[in-house]
This record gives C-alpha cells, sequence and structure tokens, in this order.
C-alpha cells in the first residue's frame, strides 16, 4: 500500500512523495484524512492500546526507509568510490537502519553524528563556514581521535556546587571515595536497583551516553517493565539500549566496530539466545515481550537485537570504570542505560534537575559525583 499509494523509490534511492496524503507542509500534522482513510483508521492517540494494525503500519514504514536508504548508500558509494561514509540528519537517528548499512552497505566504515536532526545541523554549518573560509585546517581522518569528544559538550558541575545545591535542597546524601564508589554501586545494580548517574559533562544530542542516565541489570528478567512503568513512564514494550565495555563489545553482539553514540542496532550473539519453547514461538503482538530472549533479557529486543553503545575508557572514564566494577562483581561487562528523564520532560542538565527527577520516580539511588543520595534517606 506504502509503495503503491504513498511514495514512488527509484533504483537509486531517490524518491517522490505523494503529498496529497501529507499535511506537513501546509498543516499542523503530518498526515491527512485521505492517509487515514487509506489505512483504514485514524491515527490512535497516547493513551490508546496498541492493536496489530498499529505494529504493521510501523513495521511497513521501517521496511520502506531501510530500503530506501540502503538504495542511497550504494548510489553514492558507486558515485563517490569513498570507502568512508558520515551520516547526519533525523533519519540517522534510526539505528536499525544504520546497523544494516554497516553489514549489508559498500562502505567499509560508517560514522554517524551524536546529534543527528537539526541540533547537528549547526555543527556541520560552522564547519563548513570555517573550512570553506580557510581559517581552520581539515584534520586528517583518525579513529582514535573523535572530534565530538564522545557528545560530552554540554555543562559540567564541581563538587563543591553539586554539595551546595544537594544540602540547599535539604537532601541526605553521602560522599564516597572513587575507590569505593564504583565498587558499592557495581554491588546495589547487581541487586538490581536502579540508579541515577550523574558525572562530568552532558551528552550533546538525543542520547544518554553514560553521564545523565539511569542504569539498571541487564541480567533481570523484571528490569525493562520496571524501567519503563517506574521510572520512565511510558509504555511497557519501549526497548533499552546496552552500555557495554568497548574492548568486549563481540563477546556479547555480532559487532567489531566501535558504537559511541548508540546509533547501531546488531544482533545478540547466538551462543547468548535462548531456546523458545513452542508456547513462546506462538505468542503473537506484545504478548511476545513476555520471552526471556536470551541471558540479556533487558535489553533483547524482540528481533534478538540491540542498541548498542560501545563504552570506552580514554572517553568516558567515569562509566567506563562502572562496567569495569559491575564486570568483575557478576562476570557481566553489560549495564542498561536510559536517558535520565521521565516521558515528556528533557534529559536532567543540573544537579537540581537530577534530585527532582529521582524524587519524583521509584528509582533508588542518585550518584552525582561522588555523592551518593538513598531514596528511604530522603
Amino acid at each position: 500500500i506504502i509503495y503503491e499509494n504513498l511514495i514512488n523509490v527509484k533504483t537509486d534511492g531517490s524518491y517522490h512523495l505523494n503529498m496529497d496524503y501529507f499535511n506537513y507542509c501546509t498543516g499542523l500534522t503530518m498526515t491527512n484524512n485521505k492517509f487515514n482513510n487509506l489505512f483504514g483508521a485514524p491515527p490512535r492517540t497516547a493513551s490508546t492500546p496498541l492493536n496489530q494494525r498499529d505494529m504493521d503500519l510501523a513495521r511497513s514504514i521501517q521496511v520502506v526507509t531501510e530500503d530506501i536508504v540502503l538504495k542511497l548508500t550504494q548510489d553514492l558509494h558507486k558515485k563517490s568510490g569513498q570507502k568512508n561514509l558520515c551520516l547526519a540528519g533525523g533519519v540517522a537517528l534510526n539505528c536499525v537502519a544504520n546497523g544494516r548499512i554497516l553489514r549489508e552497505g559498500p562502505f567499509e566504515n560508517i560514522w554517524i553524528q551524536p546529534a543527528a536532526g537539526d541540533a547537528g545541523a549547526a555543527i556541520g554549518v560552522a564547519l563548513a563556514i570555517s573550512h570553506t573560509t580557510g581559517r581552520v585546517e581539515r584534520k586528517p581522518h583518525s579513529k582514535s581521535n573523535d572530534g565530538m569528544s564522545g557528545s560530552y559538550l554540554g555543562p559540567y558541575f564541581e563538587e563543591k556546587e553539586i554539595l551546595s545545591t544537594l544540602s540547599s535542597l535539604n537532601a541526605t546524601y553521602h560522599v564516597y571515595s572513587n575507590e569505593t564508589l564504583y565498587s558499592k554501586i557495581s554491588e546495589f545494580l547487581a541487586s538490581e536497583s536502579i540508579v541515577g548517574w550523574f558525572q562530568g559533562r552532558m551528552e550533546f544530542g538525543p542520547r544518554a551516553l553514560g553521564n545523565r542516565s539511569i542504569i539498571g541489570d541487564p541480567r533481570s528478567i523484571k528490569m525493562q517493565s520496571m524501567l519503563n512503568l517506574k521510572i520512565k513512564y511510558r509504555e511497557g514494550f519501549r526497548p533499552f539500549a546496552p552500555a557495554v565495555l568497548c574492548e568486549d563489545v563481540s563477546n556479547y553482539f555480532e559487532i567489531d566496530v566501535e558504537s559511541p553514540y548508540m546509533l547501531l542496532v546488531a544482533p545478540v550473539l547466538r551462543s547468548r539466545l535462548k531456546h523458545l519453547t513452542k508456547k513462546d514461538s506462538e505468542r503473537k503482538g506484545l504478548d511476545r515481550l513476555k520471552i526471556i530472549r536470551s541471558d540479556l533479557p533487558a535489553i533483547t529486543h524482540v528481533d534478538n537485537s540491540a542498541r548498542i553503545q560501545t563504552v570506552d575508557a580514554k572517553t568516558n572514564p567515569h562509566f567506563h570504570k562502572l562496567i569495569s566494577a559491575f564486570k568483575e562483581k557478576t562476570g557481566c561487562g553489560v549495564l542498561v542505560n536510559t536517558s535520565f528523564n521521565v516521558r515528556d520532560e528533557p534529559i536532567v542538565c543540573t544537579p537540581e534537575d537530577a534530585y527532582r527527577c529521582f524524587m519524583a520516580t521509584e528509582m533508588d539511588i542518585l550518584v552525582i559525583g561522588n555523592a551518593v543520595l538513598f531514596k528511604e534517606e530522603q
């Protein structure tokens, strides 16, 4: 239906949308009544339960998107002869399509701007002006020198400022030494505590990458629903991403490249998957979420994939130390990582933001720098 009515896609990936079905150029909605009639119903509201039609439509749009992106990249490679591909723009946040470009596309390496979209486009404009006016020399590509600094480009708060803020909020906190902090927090994580983790500079872009994150144990069979329903206050089907030690990524996932910005999806290793019973294999729709698919159930999607963030010791030493401590305690070099916010709120920026989000949810522990807060003590 999509190919026959909404879009005409050429072999080189170029496409033409039939604007009879869309309203975004002249109205306040993305689609119109003609679109609704084509698919037999109006758009679902946020409070309406998902049904099979919703899932089928979403899946079909995803398949068409992947088809276009793969054709575009193949044509670009043919015309350019380049081996490296750089992606930006809102569709570059489609990490499933990105994973297919990496696995099936013609390029040897791909790099995706972590703030792909309007915010990241501003960086491109600034760089273009700098280079074209001749004032800034272009630096040669180096895998070990990410000019985005891991995307940790936002505000930073000194320990004195953090403690002053917590005191002004009448918060009860404990200050741990570096030696104690990582070991203690990894213990709490291993006992299924949900932890707010606030460190260093805030991330630039839509993903929390270990500095403004909510973290948990990926081995827990109840962690996904706990995070969605008790912390994020959103639909229980929403998947979560694994933050994995960069050096260990191939021990858990079918990928051997870095994914520092959580923008690549890859399959979980087959050796980590569980054998499905006949009952599980026959489940349909959202009921499939009840299946324990791997030894990392909290981050394994219904298609046995995961949206991966690789954590490098140079780029984010704090988060790397925490995951390493968790690995030392449990044998697992992976943590669940989701953004430090609730639905419809931005990611927390300041210590005060973090405290208020902590108090407004069922989070167990909050770590801001070396200050540790326990919910039952507040």
